[in-house]
């Protein structure tokens, strides 16, 4: 049966980075995909002064344009934090989505956003009906958390490995894409943004690890059976 997955971030690029090639792949057996970022508010990121409406608009088209849905709630950066009301937004996402699988960021990083996403995802996947006050509300039966590369990333050692080779090309594509709107210039994938880069050392190295050309790894929160080929 197909299955419903929703990908939770702090910011418009951390999943687009971090599980790109999960989220093709889940797309490609015909799985939902929802990605959630906590931040929609970008008016103060120099970065896309005068745009950050269509720094919202762009993510969404791009992840629409894949077949996923793209949502933000209405947070700005170092503005939020772990309490009663951030629980309950998060944790409304996860009763109307209802899925069947939760990814997040992990919790120890050096960006102080995406250990505050990290422990609201994991608030709002385990227990949505509680924060909700609600019976009968959908939490996922498999949670994973996903890194977001070396120069955020605290103490990660994922024990799951995701051959990602075939989704590769568009997984770039997709960050590449992103990237050239930040930055304000024309999406050249011959000439590869700098996170571009990051991310396909971090895929090599992590097929590398599983004897594949690219893989993407996440923590398992949970011993859930896998079936051995």
């Amino acid at each position: 049966m197909n299955k419903t997955l929703l990908a939770i971030g702090a910011h418009y690029d951390d999943c687009v980075f971090g599980i790109p090639g999960i989220l093709l792949q889940a797309l490609r057996r015909h799985d939902r995909v929802v990605i959630l970022n906590l931040i929609g508010d970008y008016n103060r990121w120099a970065p896309v002064a005068g745009r950050a409406q269509e720094l919202r608009a762009t993510s969404i088209r791009l992840a629409l344009e894949r077949g996923m849905e793209m949502r933000f709630l209405e947070y700005a950066s170092m503005q939020f934090s772990v309490n009663a009301e951030t629980a309950r937004a998060v944790a409304e996402v996860v009763a109307d989505v209802k899925p069947d699988v939760g990814l997040m960021l992990w919790d120890h990083d050096r960006h102080p956003d995406h250990e505050t996403a990290a422990a609201l995802s994991k608030l709002a996947l385990r227990q949505p009906g509680m924060i909700l006050g609600r019976d009968g509300v959908k939490a996922p039966r498999h949670v994973y958390a996903y890194d977001n590369g070396p120069g955020h990333t605290i103490g990660f050692e994922p024990n799951t490995f995701v051959d990602v080779t075939n989704d590769w090309l568009a997984a770039i594509e997709w960050l590449g894409q992103l990237m050239a709107f930040v930055r304000q210039r024309p999406y050249n994938p011959q000439s590869p943004d700098a996170a571009v880069n990051v991310k396909e050392t971090l895929a090599r190295y992590r097929g590398l690890t599983c004897g594949v050309k690219y893989a993407e790894a996440v923590w398992a929160a949970g011993a859930y059976p896998r079936e051995i080929p």
